[in-house]
């Protein structure tokens, strides 16, 4: 009989490559990931894995089974959801994970509504960077997340998650004066660092505008790098959660880009009314403005 926490060790290490990811991600010793794996071959009877030095890959038989397992992991998931249907009412804790922007102007009215709607619920509310948001997710570590994708950088599928569209905000050129990306090729920059989606969308940006922006800050809080605009420090892109108050010397024009919002969960937890019940309050809470907003100019 196979192990489906073992099962769970080969899917994580078909999407995260190594064993030492799967071991940080699942919060394991690369020790434990690797006897665990050598287990669940001496169970399938045949080799799921290919070692060559440091690197493993997987066997055609361990790509198969791969699939198998997210199979069966939703099915766990569609299980475990029907089950909270039986009980009465709602309880116990909901993992959240969010960017920081949603943390501010979304989700303090979500779990508002959500106290009101199921008082038995304990939302519990973690920023998470979105890149390792659907690691997070598949190790049980979050049960639903905000996440998002800009224009400029869409959101690649994710085996073992679900997404459903919330809301799509636009996005503004913060500057001295009204402009175009293109009018300040010659500008400083502020952006965010690299490695995150905000910075991948502000280069592509201005890549697609004719030339690679001048760093000259890296701020991950729009209301800091507004500040700095303010101040005469350079120019950035800001999504609308991000350009609330913007502080004198500062125009915010409108750009013909957007940026997307989804919540994200497990394959098979849609229908968990824990989470169906957050994404309600999600939607009740997204600021008036954005309801029912479309992308204008997607690229």
């Amino acid at each position: 009989m196979l192990d489906v926490r073992r099962l769970r060790l080969l899917r994580e290490l078909a999407h995260l490559g190594t064993i030492a990811a799967v071991a940080e991600a699942l919060s394991f010793s690369p020790s434990a990931v690797s006897q665990q794996l050598s287990v669940l071959e001496r169970e399938a009877g045949v080799p799921l894995l290919e070692r060559t030095g440091r690197r493993v890959a997987l066997t055609p038989a361990g790509q198969n089974l791969v699939r198998h397992a997210e199979a069966v992991l939703e099915r766990l998931e569609q299980a475990g959801a029907e089950l909270a249907h039986a009980r009465q009412g709602l309880g116990g804790p909901l993992r959240i994970g969010t960017y920081p922007s949603a943390a501010r102007a979304i989700i303090p009215a979500a779990l508002a509504a959500l106290g009101r709607e199921h008082p038995g619920l304990e939302p519990m509310v973690t920023e998470v960077d979105p890149a390792v948001v659907s690691a997070a997710l598949r190790a049980g570590e979050l049960d639903v997340a905000l996440v998002h994708e800009y224009d400029f950088v869409p959101r690649d599928e994710e085996p073992g998650l679900a997404t459903e569209a919330l809301f799509t905000e636009p996005m503004y050129l913060a500057a001295p004066a009204a402009g175009t990306i293109a009018d300040h090729h010659h500008s400083p920059w502020i952006m965010a660092p690299p490695g995150t989606l905000c910075h991948t969308m502000t280069l592509r940006a201005c890549q697609a505008a004719g030339f690679t922006p001048r760093i000259r800050h890296q701020i991950d809080d729009f209301a800091t790098v507004l500040a700095l605009a303010a101040g005469g420090q350079g120019v950035a892109l800001v999504p609308y959660l991000g350009s609330a108050a913007p502080p004198p010397g500062v125009v915010l024009t409108r750009m013909p880009m957007s940026r997307r919002t989804h919540t994200a969960f497990r394959s098979g937890a849609a229908a968990h009314p824990a989470v169906a019940a957050f994404t309600s309050a999600l939607r009740s809470a997204v600021p008036p403005a954005l309801q029912g907003l479309s992308d204008q100019g997607s690229t």
